[in-house]
């Protein structure tokens, strides 16, 4: 979308928005061609460009992150094909304001007119109340178009997502974020001057999001006018503003895509691309004692029995962060990220005991063997509990070749296979040595 914005003052086809409105109000774009971003939806052939072409309207669902131009797409539709408009929130909205927009719709539709309904973070509607758009959705008493920042595979009923094409938005570029706010400046801020640090630094704390892009250069307008200066470098901005995470759903996609990052880059064994991953969802506001559980995790998973010493380490850090909090425990998580993803990596401890609970949760209850089994008194002993056990530390190398741990008649699974990296292929090597002297004592 154009930038998602248009021009500071009323202009022909802009009635209703006065010079005092938001920037990102008066700078919304009103037609495809004003978009910037989102050209693989709006670029020639591409699939919104077709459907504003059409001049038919059919519902859909809007997926992307904040400030990307969903309302703008939804309000732009409406205007283009020349249909009522109907927004409702579902962070705010409940029945009372759904049938509200029924019975508008239906005055509408007998009226001759045509209605588009926008529901903002569909997700949050529960599926009973996403049920209840089926039916109009259905009869064409309007078109639906949700917006939503959450995955609608998992958020959005399969009913109604099976009635809606879903188009994936994304966060705009570096590049057009330039453009965003070149547009800005020439439009509305004619009367600063911003020094080359100053506009990369409100780029950067944007983050993707025209929205806030807008909203950051409003805020450097006001401070600027407080301040009585026409310039505005890099430490003006540093002053102006006050700390402005990156964009970060602590509950969203976006939080499972960063941890999801962070994981592969330490098991891909790349402690820069760890370290990014790290420091970006401490940058937006993580909870560290949550990283620092997902760090022991990831060094009993990719690491195991490889490298002991990865354990231990990740379980350091999260104890050092616990004593010493922000900003100096993040110290120590962030050099245990990169100790994980330096350490030679093996999963097949957590393979082997994948397997084992799969087993057994499909296989029946087996008997202890005998000789496993304890045998505290008399009666026990006398029902053969215990009998012929082995005491592995009275047999040679400390080992009882050629006894079973097993249930009986149950086949050696071979759950763990060690891998022949770091401390495992020492352990391989024994285990190696122990199936020989399984051998050589059956043999016998």
């Amino acid at each position: 979308m154009s930038d998602l914005f248009s021009p500071t003052e009323d202009k022909p086809g802009r009635p209703g928005v006065p010079g005092h409105a938001p920037l990102a109000e008066q700078l919304r774009p009103q037609t495809p061609d004003e978009v910037i971003g989102q050209q693989h939806l709006l670029g020639p052939g591409k699939p919104l460009r077709l459907a504003f072409a059409s001049g038919q309207p059919h519902s859909m669902i809007l997926w992307g992150p904040p400030g990307v131009g969903k309302t703008t797409l939804a309000r732009m539709m409406a205007t283009q094909f020349q249909c009522e408009f109907i927004a409702l929130s579902a962070v705010f909205a409940g029945i009372k304001e759904v049938r509200e927009a029924v019975a508008q719709a239906e005055l509408w539709r007998g009226q001759g007119r045509r209605t588009i309904l926008f529901v903002d973070e569909i997700h949050r509607f529960n599926k009973a109340q996403q049920d209840g758009f089926l039916p109009f959705v259905e009869s064409g008493l309007f078109t639906f178009i949700g917006a939503t920042t959450e995955n609608p595979s998992f958020e959005v009923n399969s009913a109604l997502l099976s009635r809606a094409s879903v188009y994936v938005l994304k966060s705009l570029a570096e590049a057009e974020m330039g453009q965003l706010f070149e547009r800005a400046r020439d439009q509305a801020l004619a009367d600063l001057a911003f020094a080359d640090e100053a506009r990369t630094r409100l780029i950067g704390l944007a983050d993707g999001d025209a929205r806030r892009l807008l909203n950051l250069l409003e805020q450097v307008r006001t401070a600027a006018r407080a301040a009585g200066t026409a310039t505005v470098d890099g430490e003006f901005v540093e002053k102006a503003m006050a700390q402005s995470l990156r964009r970060f759903d602590k509950g969203g996609d976006a939080f499972y895509d960063q941890i999801s990052a962070l994981h592969k880059s330490v098991r891909g064994s790349n402690p820069d691309g760890a370290l990014y991953w790290l420091c970006r969802m401490l940058d937006g506001g993580a909870d560290p004692r949550y990283l620092a559980r997902r760090i022991v995790r990831m060094a009993w998973e990719d690491i195991g029995l490889a490298d002991p010493r990865a354990m231990q380490l990740a379980n350091d850090a999260a104890e050092t962060y616990e004593r010493l909090g922000s900003p100096e425990g993040e110290l120590a998580l962030g050099q245990a990220v990169i100790y994980l993803a330096v350490a030679a990596k093996s999963n097949a401890g957590y393979q082997a005991y994948n397997a084992a609970r799969a087993f057994v949760k499909q296989d029946g209850s087996r008997p202890v063997p005998n000789h496993l089994r304890n045998a505290p008194t008399k009666l026990m002993k006398e029902l053969g509990h215990g009998r012929a056990y082995r005491y592995a530390h009275d047999e040679p190398e400390a080992y009882a070749a050629g006894e079973s741990y097993l249930p009986d008649g149950m086949a050696a699974p071979g759950w763990y296979a060690p891998t022949p990296r770091g401390l495992e292929g020492q352990i391989g090597q024994k285990l190696a040595h122990l199936r020989e002297l399984d051998g050589k004592a059956k043999g016998k």
